[in-house]
């Protein structure tokens, strides 16, 4: 008896063919992903996507005509459904905030192995997002000396200027405990309230900021300086 897989529909935005040849292979691999279609740039991607309907692409940076970053803003903007992976060897900050301010769902580096992109992809075909470990590490190093920094300049807005995104004080002070790491019992204890509340909290923190996971919480709370 034949068992129906529901695939997850991918576009391979990439513009070197070889690297294009390789993904489709290694991917093709597990049988609940399915390559629909390849892009060569970023222009290109766009067409595709409206074209093919993919539910996850894999977003090369640098192409020609329109980067990946820049291509990664028009899809979210236009097929707001549609998931997207950067999947670059670049891992500088600009990049990464830039993509991540682009609406990209996830950022992988291409040396990842091919288990852990699966997963990647999974992921944020289910609405999480996905970001390599050591980028996670370096961006939230990043935005924390930011935040520091901005702390220490004299001619800052008041913070009642800052974005507040209609968070209350309740689901600051859980986003707070957030950027601090704790887990949501340890919230829980910090604020007197029960770990279900936390959840509660944090679930409409993460809708009210536009992200899926409390690691781009965390980030976007910095890099807005939202606290």
């Amino acid at each position: 008896m034949n068992v129906s897989v529901n695939r997850v529909r991918i576009l391979v935005a990439e513009d070197q063919a070889i690297l294009r040849s390789g993904l489709r292979i290694i991917l093709e691999r597990f049988e609940d992903l399915e390559i629909v279609g390849e892009s060569h740039d970023g222009v290109d991607a766009l067409e595709r996507v409206f074209e093919l309907k993919p539910n996850v692409v894999l977003m090369d940076i640098l192409m020609p005509q329109m980067d990946g970053i820049e291509a990664t803003k028009e899809i979210k903007r236009r097929f707001p459904d549609v998931k997207v992976i950067i999947f670059t060897m670049y891992s500088r900050n600009d990049d990464v905030f830039g993509a991540l301010s682009a609406g990209a769902d996830g950022y992988c580096m291409k040396d990842v192995e091919p288990e852990a992109l699966y997963r990647a992809i999974k992921a944020v075909s289910l609405g999480a997002s996905w970001l390599d470990p050591a980028i996670a590490e370096r961006v939230l190093k990043a935005a924390l000396e930011s935040n520091e920094r901005n702390v220490l300049q004299p001619d800052l807005p008041a913070k009642t200027s800052r974005p507040r995104f209609d968070l209350t004080d309740r689901e600051l002070q859980v986003l707070s405990g957030i950027v601090d790491g704790l887990s949501n019992q340890e919230i829980a204890d910090r604020l007197f309230l029960s770990a279900e509340t936390v959840k509660t909290h944090i679930r409409r923190i993460m809708q009210k900021l536009g992200v899926a996971d409390r690691t781009q919480a965390a980030v976007k709370a910095l890099k807005e300086d939202i606290l």
